[in-house]
């Protein structure tokens, strides 16, 4: 099939505006718990409103684009995102931030489902790997991003600058809720995109096999594997340590060092998202050299320290450990799901679904750190964290894949 190179930088860009609305949420809970005069354990349910949607809506948009095909599942997760935004940025208040960020979650996992098998066929099948890197890059790119754009508009909005984008926020937005013009931004944005998707035509997806969802004898015989479960609590306990740090670092930077959320602490959390896109890959080239479990325990250990010298450092030792966790978390994700596929023999598009299923970690896991801040701390809550974090460790040592992956015999094989 010829490439259709604009639908791959649609695609793309749908991979920019994922992560650019999934990874905001870190860097804001610090104003939200001021603005709404929220404990720490109310403010672990904004993540766990988000990241449920996963959980909740990951197979049936599977089913649904099997039913309906991609435009549709695209149109329609892009409007949800947009109701959810909007209605944040009109009535900003906690109760309204929960049903606002559980839309916009189910949007996310909607476009989750759809954009891969869309890109192997816009982007042509002996090029997916690459462009699947690539979208990588616009994903963290856009993490890298969002932090810098809230700081951006907090600094400026009702400050006495001027410009349009600020002239008109200024109208939008209550002068003691700045953040909430991430809210706005964030629903032109959604807009555009129903916009520009119903103007597109798409191409014909076919699914391959392994694309496919099944919940009928493929799930049942999958359910009663138990690799299958240990390896959906893999997924679950890297998403949720992933935003189990980077939901909690602003807050911890300010409770514990005074680190303005806004400036500093928003810097940190896009450097934590930088050097997460930079492991990626590298990760990619160890790959090719070595044992991915091998590797997986390398990370994983790596991520251990780094957290340990964040929680108990000083401040200059936090401000540069947290992003070095995000550097040694870079490879988690697509190991264990790697080590996942290869360890059943059939059935492998249902089981990304039960996979992608444990995104739903990153509703679990803040929401427990936040309960036990509210109890011991959030320092001694975050200790939690070494709970998932050792789990995924021992994935590297128990995980038994009938393939493993390839390595080379020579360094110029990697290119």
């Amino acid at each position: 099939m010829q490439r259709n190179i604009f639908i791959v930088i649609l695609i793309l860009l749908i991979f920019f505006v994922i992560s650019f609305l999934t990874n905001i949420l870190g860097p804001i809970i610090p104003d939200i718990v001021k603005s709404f005069s929220l404990s720490i354990g109310l403010a672990g349910f904004l993540p766990f409103a988000f990241f449920v949607a996963y959980g909740v809506m990951s197979i049936p948009a599977g089913l649904m684009v099997e039913k309906y095909g991609e435009k549709p599942v695209l149109l329609l997760a892009f409007f949800l995102a947009f109701l959810g935004a909007l209605l944040f940025a009109i009535i900003p208040s906690f109760a309204i931030a929960l049903g606002s960020l559980f839309l916009i979650g189910i949007g996310m996992a909607m476009l989750q489902v759809v954009i891969n098998p869309l890109l192997r066929v816009a982007g042509g099948e002996e090029k997916f790997a690459f462009f699947s890197v690539l979208a990588q890059l616009f994903f963290g790119g856009a993490s890298f991003l969002s932090p810098m754009l809230y700081s951006y508009l907090v600094l400026n909005v009702h400050s006495g600058n001027s410009g349009f984008l600020i002239d008109t926020l200024n109208n939008l937005v209550p002068e003691n809720l700045k953040w909430v013009s991430l809210y706005w931004v964030f629903a032109v944005i959604a807009l555009l995109m129903v916009v520009v998707i119903s103007l597109v035509k798409f191409p014909k997806v076919d699914l391959l096999e392994d694309e496919r969802m099944d919940v009928g004898h493929s799930f049942k015989e999958l359910v009663a594997n138990k690799s299958v479960w240990l390896f959906f609590l893999g997924i679950f306990a890297y998403v949720g340590t992933e935003q189990g740090i980077a939901n909690w670092i602003s807050q911890f930077l300010q409770t514990y060092h005074n680190v303005d959320p806004a400036t500093n602490g928003a810097a940190v959390i896009s450097y934590f998202w930088g050097l997460l896109t930079i492991g990626c890959f590298l990760g990619l080239i160890l790959l090719k050299i070595f044992d991915s479990r091998k590797v997986l325990v390398f990370f994983t250990s790596g991520a251990i320290l780094s957290l340990a010298f964040a929680l108990f450092g000083s401040k200059a030792v936090a401000m540069n450990a947290f992003p070095i966790t995000g550097f040694f978390a870079s490879v988690m994700y697509s190991v264990i799901f790697s080590l996942a596929l290869n360890s059943v023999p059939r059935h492998h598009g249902t089981f990304s679904g039960i996979l992608c299923a444990g995104i739903a970690g990153g509703a679990v896991v803040p929401l427990i750190v936040g309960g036990l801040g509210e109890l011991f701390g959030l320092q001694m809550a975050m200790l939690f964290l070494f709970v998932p974090l050792a789990y995924i460790f021992s994935i590297g040592i128990w995980a038994k894949p009938l393939v493993n992956n390839d390595t080379i015999s020579s360094i110029k094989d990697i290119f």
